[in-house]
């Protein structure tokens, strides 16, 4: 309740500096855009011997975004998508609503936002539309929350951000008190290398905490990234600990882009078990394939994925074709 109370008042607080800033500024020229993005593919895959073949849309993304003032802007996105669970197919969720406020070194949002803490990572790995990045995937944390988000660029090489937020994602905005607190750096040494370090912690008692570590390279036709993630008390269960690592990289042809990715993902054997408490959900996966960019706004990608599980339950081979369609 005291984080909508203040995302309330910082949101008004906004909204008045932009009224008083549009009186000062009157060349100005506010400004909007509409987009649309849809994710989906037909694909083919074999699990101990049987075959299931099918059409999907994996999401569909409706939004718009609008420019208030030279330093105030607004978006809103809804993202439509399988809820996976009980009978519904496609259902639609406020992605993103917030205000943000950006001048010289300084980043400031507020209200259901993106979060930060692994957009390098899937920028990097530009195939969002085929498969998560890797801390998304298997739910290292929401990609999106209803919270408040800063960030000051120190030197043009060193950036620092912090962001509040419920740490429920947005799904399932506020199931309790706890808020989450998320510390990140990145740091650009050298042109085209990024390297990022991040904390968040979520609870009192059994607490979740996660660290993560990336570098990634992306200059002239190649592009190359690494990250590890180390999670303690998943869902605030103690001991319920997982890790993991995802390489990815990708080389530019003209317009075509062949690309690859490796996850590892792994949990630990409690005492009283004899098997990783996540033994079911670990595993491995690769992916491989070639991308296409035929016309603006259109990317068809034909590739192969496979799922290795850790509990050696079957390998999962899949040949897809993955379209994403914007404007």
């Amino acid at each position: 309740m005291r984080l909508r109370i203040y995302l309330i008042a910082l949101a008004f607080t906004l909204f008045a500096g932009n009224a008083l800033a549009q009186e000062a500024d009157a060349e100005f020229k506010r400004s909007g855009k509409a987009f649309m993005k849809v994710y989906t593919n037909y694909h083919s895959t074999w699990t101990n011997g049987e075959a299931n073949k099918v059409f999907e849309i994996q999401r569909a993304y409706f939004g718009y975004q609008y420019q208030l003032s030279e330093y105030i802007s607004g978006r809103l996105t809804l993202d439509v998508g399988d809820p996976n669970f009980g009978d519904l197919e496609m259902t639609a969720y406020l992605k993103h609503a917030f205000v943000q406020y950006k001048k010289n070194r300084f980043t400031a949002k507020i209200g259901m936002i993106g979060l930060h803490q692994f957009k390098l990572q899937e920028d990097l790995w530009g195939g969002r539309y085929l498969y998560k990045s890797y801390m998304d995937e298997y739910k290292f944390g929401p990609s999106a929350d209803l919270g408040a988000y800063v960030a000051y660029d120190i030197h043009k090489i060193l950036s620092v951000d912090l962001t509040i937020a419920n740490g429920e994602g947005y799904k399932k905005l506020e199931s309790d008190t706890a808020l989450k607190y998320s510390v990140g750096t990145t740091i650009k040494p050298l042109e085209g290398l990024d390297l990022r370090a991040s904390y968040d912690y979520m609870g009192k008692d059994s607490a979740q905490q996660t660290l993560a570590f990336y570098a990634g390279y992306s200059k002239g036709k190649v592009a190359v990234g690494a990250e590890y993630n180390h999670q303690l008390n998943y869902k605030r269960i103690n001991g319920h600990d997982r890790s993991g690592v995802s390489l990815y990289g990708s080389y530019l042809f003209k317009k075509i882009r062949l690309f690859g990715r490796y996850d590892l993902l792994s949990s630990p054997t409690l005492s009283t078990d004899t098997d990783p408490w996540n033994y079911a959900s670990d595993g491995q996966l690769v992916i491989a394939g070639v991308e296409f960019r035929p016309i603006r706004g259109l990317i068809v990608t034909p590739n192969y994925q496979a799922w290795i599980p850790a509990d050696k339950s079957g390998v999962a081979n899949s040949i897809y074709l993955s379209l994403e369609i914007k404007f």
